[in-house]
């Protein structure tokens, strides 16, 4: 009995362990299954052409997921992937390869041959299928990351400065919040007039309207130096007419940025920089990286740090002037310039310091199911500084308590003062959307905010209208309660705000081969806020704080509108090689009513897609921006023979422009015609040359300030003028060039204006008429037309040697004329034709780190002007120096601008800048 009962104990526990082992057996194949599932491998290797060449920037996806990366320069790439997963290769131009993996290394050669996946290239440019850049029917630059980061240059907008012929931008001096970004403009028709896109999707306006006498006057624009170069894919710009696909704002053409989408591989990029002066130093740090999120998701995030120290070029000032102007002791005035030759005078380049981050993302639930987002927010810190306020300009005898506000108490001591002028800027923009396919149908339904809020602050200032302690200053009629209290020295002005909410839906479906359709819906509701400023910034009758004076709480408020737009797209492939594509649209806006405009295209392709030919008409609209409707303000500006004096600007809604007899604003309408031709007779060739002309009617224009009575001097918004500009654009490329053991590639672009002028008389308001005066002067033209280069020729080389590159670019800024406030009739300042010379040499050190040094106008070459004589009268001024002297302290505010006058600008004026950078990829 014992033995059973021994032999049954060891049977159960026998027993019991076999249990116990099947079950951990069981759970380590669990954990083995679990493993193998979720089994990734690093695969890397390098994409080339079919004749050697590197590919960067090709995209790279995991098939069936987010997970993707893009090569880089080197045409490498690094990607963490499922076992026996098949990897997707894309690239611009070139066929869409799928490869499975099958080894830890994956070299891969693309061909041209047979063009790419549609889904692939250019987005911009129609509300149907995406189609290729040598098939669009309308003129599409594409400029990739790697293209701008090799400029050199520190921001995005002078990135495309450099690359793109008909965009400029450039940097004004002593324009107040003009410092926070600068106006930039495609073939001349100003900010406003180019509609910006963050992955198809429209981007803020800034809150400020620039007024004062500098390009862009009187328009507003996006911010687009605010978004992080790091975190561009690529920029597709549509040079054509586009307000029937995308809405108002599309007169000159569209910008759309596409964000990154690279989901592993990531980087951080180290800058820095400095001009040939020893001034504008430059520090910055960028990361920009990504991640998978589940099987399905992925982010793309970038963040980017950077500060750029002041750069000061002033001129030499001329006594003589001076004392003209001010009325001042010619022994006062040689005696502090003496001292101080330039009269204290700080123009150039701000100190500005920005913060930046993005972030770009989505998840594909599956094939016909996707969620999109991006977001993006900067923070913006510019120091800039208003003209100096000399001793015998602010003078001590008159105001005896500036020895105590900016001295040490003694008239020795006070040598004048300079005002500061401090912006914070804060810009966001975010996106969400949904995309899906059912049946053929293709639907994207998104939501867009965005904003862009500016803050001043004026320091080391004063307000004329307070008084010292001890009375030493006269009282102004009616101001007897500021009588005895001692001005501040630091001033909180306003500012203003802008912000949008956008609702797409957009829905396309290809119903045959050849028929493609597209429609849609956009609710927009925008909203400006002008911020009155402290009591001290703008009380009294000497016009608030010295150089800015702030908002008054009666130019101050909240204004909004909305608007909602239906439109229609028909794309008609009638043969393989013969496209048309219709748009129509419908706006209605909340504030000055509806608009339809429509859009037709075409384009022909022969001799086996070597030669494209396509031409586009299309009318368009620009509705007045709420700051054009709703600004009112006192500003300081030079006027030429008198120092700087405060003018006002009333709005076109207000008691004072009715008083006035100023009519509201109406939307802008413009025709737009567009002809070109593309040659590609082999893969390393391509041309195109495009003619375009655009007429705007009833143009909106800041005017000149209009004397109506003695006690009435007003500036304001009106539809004054119609205009014409027309010109050509021409691209072309030729790579592959095989010189000694490299690669050479060359790039020539151009656009020239062949007419840029008002077409017909001004429209004067009856008021101004009444008054024998116009709200365009020459100035005004000058500034609308010819302030910008009548050509601009970029021309470039790349050369790839080993671990070397090469490159060498080459920007011609034509000549630009403009007719300065005060000066003669007779007389003209033109800026010469100047070559900008830009050289970068990158070096690959290893397979992570890559060194760029990049010397941006090599030859220092700096703007040059001269006068032209309009006529005989024009010659004997020049003739005579006593008289060039006068015009020259006129237009220049005595010298104190020698280099690009008060209001006139060519292009960057601080000469050769080094920028040196340090990428290491993780």
């Amino acid at each position: 009995m014992l033995k059973k009962i021994i032999l049954r104990l060891i049977l159960n526990q026998t027993k019991n362990l076999i249990q116990l082992i099947m079950k951990k057996f069981a759970l380590l194949l669990i954990l083995l299954n679990v493993s193998f599932v979720f089994a990734q491998q690093q695969v890397s290797g390098v994409v080339k052409d079919n004749t050697g060449n590197a590919l960067p920037g090709v995209n790279i996806v995991e098939k069936g997921t987010q997970n993707g990366v893009s090569t880089d320069m080197d045409g490498a790439y690094k990607i963490k992937v499922k076992e026996g997963a098949t990897l997707v290769f894309s690239y611009v131009g070139f066929s869409k390869l799928e490869k499975v993996v099958t080894d830890a290394t994956l070299n891969v050669v693309l061909s041209e041959e047979g063009g790419q996946n549609l889904d692939e290239v250019v987005v911009t440019g129609t509300r149907t299928a995406p189609r290729s850049n040598t098939t669009s029917a309308l003129p599409i630059d594409v400029l990739s990351s790697k293209d701008l980061t090799s400029t050199g240059q520190a921001s995005f907008d002078k990135a495309l400065q450099y690359k793109i012929p008909s965009f400029n931008t450039v940097q004004t001096p002593v324009n107040d919040a003009t410092s926070l970004l600068d106006p930039y403009e495609i073939r001349n028709m100003g900010p406003s007039r180019t509609l910006i896109l963050i992955n198809g999707k429209r981007k803020n306006m800034s809150s400020l309207v620039y007024t004062q006498t500098s390009p862009g006057r009187g328009e507003t624009g996006s911010d687009i130096s605010a978004i992080p170069t790091e975190a561009i894919e690529r920029v597709e710009i549509l040079r054509d007419g586009a307000s029937a696909q995308y809405g108002s704002d599309a007169i000159a053409g569209v910008m759309n940025i596409i964000l990154k989408k690279n989901a592993s591989l990531g980087s951080v990029t180290l800058r820095t920089g400095i001009t040939s002066e020893g001034d504008g130093e430059m520090y910055g740090v960028s990361l920009n990286n990504g991640s998978t999120i589940g099987e399905k998701g992925f982010i793309n995030y970038t963040v980017d740090f950077s500060k750029v120290a002041l750069a000061n070029r002033p001129g030499r000032v001329n006594a003589d002037g001076e004392i003209a102007d001010f009325g001042a002791n010619p022994a006062d005035v040689n005696a502090f310039l003496a001292l101080k030759p330039d009269a204290g005078n700080v123009n150039g380049s701000p100190e500005t310091a920005a913060a930046k981050f993005l972030v770009n993302g989505g998840v594909d639930y599956n094939e016909n199911n996707q969620m999109y987002y991006n977001a993006a927010y900067v923070y913006k810190k510019v120091n800039s500084f208003a003209n100096y306020r000399t001793p015998y300009w602010r003078s001590v005898a008159d105001m005896p308590y500036l020895a105590t506000l900016f001295g040490d108490g003694t008239a020795a001591s006070y040598q004048g003062y300079v005002p500061t002028f401090e912006g914070d800027l804060n810009d966001y923009n975010a996106t969400i959307g949904y995309k899906s396919t059912k049946n053929g149908w293709n639907t994207d339904v998104s939501l867009t905010t965005g904003g862009n809020t500016q803050i001043y602050t004026v320091s080391n200032s004063q307000n004329r209208s307070f008084n010292d302690a001890n009375g030493n200053d006269s009282k102004d009629p009616g101001e007897d309660f500021l009588y005895g209290i001692s001005t501040p020295i630091t001033f909180k002005p306003g500012g203003t705000s802008f912000n949008h909410y956008v609702g797409n839906i957009d829905i396309s479906k290809n119903l045959s081969d050849q028929l493609s359709l597209g429609f849609g819906s956009e609710f927009r509701t925008e909203n400006f806020e002008i911020f009155a400023g402290d009591l001290a910034s703008y009380i009294g009758n000497r016009s608030g704080a010295d150089s800015f004076q702030g908002n008054t709480p009666e130019n101050s408020g909240k204004f909004n509108r909305y608007n909602l737009g239906l439109y229609l797209d028909v794309a008609l492939d009638i043969t393989e090689d013969f496209l048309l594509n219709g748009t129509v649209r419908y706006e209605d806006y909340s504030d000055f009513g509806s608009a339809t405009v429509w859009k037709a295209s075409t384009r022909y392709k022969f001799s086996e897609d070597k030669i494209t030919i396509r031409a586009s008409l299309s009318t368009g609209f620009r509705a007045p921006s709420l700051h054009q409707i709703y600004t009112q303000k006192s500003q300081s500006s030079f006027v030429p023979g008198q120092g700087i004096v405060v003018q006002g600007l009333i709005n076109n809604v207000s008691s004072a422009a009715r008083a006035s007899g100023v009519p509201k604003l109406d939307s802008e309408k413009s025709t737009n015609f567009t002809a070109g031709i593309g040659l590609k007779p082999n893969k390393n060739f391509n041309l195109t040359i495009d003619y375009y002309d655009i007429k705007v009617e009833d143009r909106i224009v800041l005017g000149n300030p209009i004397t109506f009575s003695p006690t009435n001097t007003s500036a304001f918004f009106v539809n004054g003028i119609d205009s014409r500009t027309s010109g050509i654009d021409l691209v072309a490329g030729y790579k592959n060039l095989i010189v000694g053991s490299g690669k050479m590639g060359f790039n020539i672009s151009g656009n020239y204006t062949l007419q840029n002028e008002i077409d017909g008389p001004v429209k004067n308001p009856a008021s101004v008429v009444a008054v024998n005066q116009s709200v365009i002067d020459q100035t005004q033209e000058a500034l609308l037309f010819t302030s910008r280069p009548q050509f601009k020729i970029i021309g470039g080389a790349e050369y790839e040697l080993g671990k070397f590159g090469f490159t060498l670019n080459n920007t011609v800024f034509g000549p630009t004329k403009f007719k300065n406030a005060g000066m003669s009739n007779d007389l003209k300042v033109e800026f010469l034709t100047k070559m900008v010379t830009d050289l970068g040499v990158n070096y690959a050190a290893s397979d992570k780190l890559t060194i760029a040094l990049n010397v941006n106008n090599l030859l220092n070459v700096l703007p040059e002007w001269k006068f032209k004589a309009e006529n005989a009268a024009g010659t004997a001024i020049l003739n005579d120096p006593a008289q060039t002297r006068t015009q020259y302290n006129l237009v220049t505010f005595n010298g104190r601008y020698s280099q690009m006058t008060y209001d006139g600008y060519h292009f960057s004026q601080l000469g050769t800048m080094f920028n040196l950078s340090l990428n290491y990829k993780f």
